[in-house]
């Protein structure tokens, strides 16, 4: 079993496979090509030096050449690591010393650290390697590591969740338990294709099923949404509740060709559902996930929604609350991740999920929070510990606490609660422009308050629950 090959192989080859919309002209590309060209950039990639299980770093912003790079990395055994673009150079560096990548494929625009040791593709070398002999899939097995991730870990630092090749099959649940796909489709997701969300349900899904799917890579406005839609007849739609938000604001009204939305990422707030459904009326479906497993809870044409609820377990999954409140998902599950990079492969019947839930009678889940203090920045998990250790390398902060703090009924928001060192007057700018110069502008605080102590347990840990705003 090959990711990619299971993709683009076996497809109509004259059929339109992907439409990369821009800000000129959408460029259209047939399965035919589009294989051919995986597999030419495979060849060159190969030539450069990537091996089986050799990982390549992609420091691209979104773009074909993203897409490009991933499915060929990964069609000849090698190990893609999609990675944000928004993250920063040192951020960058942890990563490929972590990860021990040995290539990286970089755009020639967004800030490197050091590459010492790493083979550096730049966009020259890469439009060189798509004219390289075309190579064949790699013989690769079900459980051979396909890519590499890294989410937000309990410890803070990034971890790096480490998915076979059989993934792709254990994508299928989701077709008819969340989609409602088929050949005949055209699916638009209006996220970056750095974020495996938009990788799976943007590409590979579509691509399975033999349909078609549209790439946005121009600026983004509210706008341009609505226009995609209509120019290019799209009836699937995958987005975050706050685009959703965003677009219904501006007025949003979509095409005849639109059967219904799709929403992950953090949890669909009943009223922005009944907005969607009154000024588009069309149904929202909500899934589940996270980057060990992508999506597994779902409504579905098939599965009606309740409003607060994200749904229930997608068919062939084999889901339920542990003794510890958490969802466990069966490790049996193909789509299951295989490990996390640098740890032995995990124990037990179960994988504990950190979200807390409980199911009613119907077999909807509804969740509970975290187990973990995971937060939730806009769809991307981030640990408070990884951004109260930065804060904590400011000459000037004393102590640190941060949550993800709600502000209203459907919005929330990373906040710091900083303790400022008896000398230093407290300037959050400052403080701020800190520490978006170390992290990802997706971790860093929105809101920085000063307090004179934080508090703590008798022992002296965090209470972060107890983090309020002065």
């Amino acid at each position: 079993m090959n990711l990619a090959r299971h993709c683009l192989s076996g497809k109509p080859t004259e059929k339109t496979a992907l439409i990369v919309a821009g800000t000129g002209m959408a460029e259209r590309w047939r399965y035919g090509e589009l294989e051919e060209a995986v597999l030419r950039l495979a060849g060159g990639l190969r030539g450069a030096g990537l091996e089986p299980g050799g990982r390549l770093f992609i420091r691209m912003g979104n773009s074909l050449d993203y897409a490009l790079v991933f499915l060929a990395a990964n069609a000849i055994g090698g190990v893609p690591i999609p990675a944000s673009p928004m993250l920063t150079a040192s951020e960058v560096a942890w990563l490929l010393a972590d990860s021990g990548a040995s290539i990286a494929a970089w755009d020639g625009a967004l800030p490197l650290p050091d590459c010492t040791g790493v083979a550096l593709l730049r966009p020259a070398d890469l439009a060189r390697l798509r004219r390289a002999p075309a190579a064949s899939y790699a013989e690769t097995e079900a459980g051979d590591p396909a890519y590499l991730v890294y989410t937000s870990g309990t410890s803070g630092k990034p971890k790096g969740v480490l998915h076979a090749h059989r993934a792709i099959w254990g994508r299928r649940p989701m077709y008819q338990g969340w989609y409602g796909i088929g050949p005949d489709d055209v699916m638009l997701h209006t996220g970056a294709l750095n974020w495996t969300y938009t990788m799976g349900t943007g590409l590979f899904d579509p691509f399975a099923n033999g349909a078609t799917t549209v790439v946005y890579t121009g600026p983004r406005d509210d706008a341009v949404w609505a226009r995609l839609v209509s120019e290019h007849g799209v009836t699937l739609m995958a987005s975050v509740p706050g685009i959703y938000r965003q677009i219904l604001r501006a007025g949003f009204r979509p095409a005849a060709t639109l059967r219904h939305g799709l929403s992950a990422g953090e949890a669909l707030a009943p009223d922005l559902l009944h907005a969607w459904r009154e000024e588009t009326g069309l149904e929202l479906y909500e899934a589940l996930g996270m980057s060990e497993i992508s999506t597994y809870i779902s409504t579905s044409p098939s599965v009606p929604v309740k409003p607060g609820s994200p749904g229930k377990p997608q068919p062939g999954r084999t889901v339920r609350i542990l003794e510890d409140g958490q969802i466990g998902v069966h490790r049996s599950d193909p789509g299951l991740f295989l490990r996390y990079w640098g740890e032995p492969l995990p124990a037990g019947d179960w994988f504990a999920t950190g979200d807390l839930a409980e199911i009613d009678a119907e077999g909807h889940i509804w969740c509970r929070g975290r187990a973990d203090e995971l937060m939730n920045a806009g769809g991307f998990r981030v640990s408070p510990l990884e951004v109260e250790a930065v804060l904590l390398q400011h000459p000037d902060v004393a102590d640190a606490g941060v949550r993800e703090l709600r502000i209203s009924e459907t919005a929330s928001i990373i906040a710091a609660f900083v303790v400022p060192k008896s000398s230093f007057s407290p300037n959050e700018a400052a403080v701020a422009a800190f520490v978006s110069e170390r992290l990802a502008a997706y971790k860093c605080p929105k809101q920085i308050w000063f307090v004179p102590a934080l508090p703590r347990t008798a022992n002296g840990k965090l209470i972060r629950k107890a983090l309020e705003k002065p």
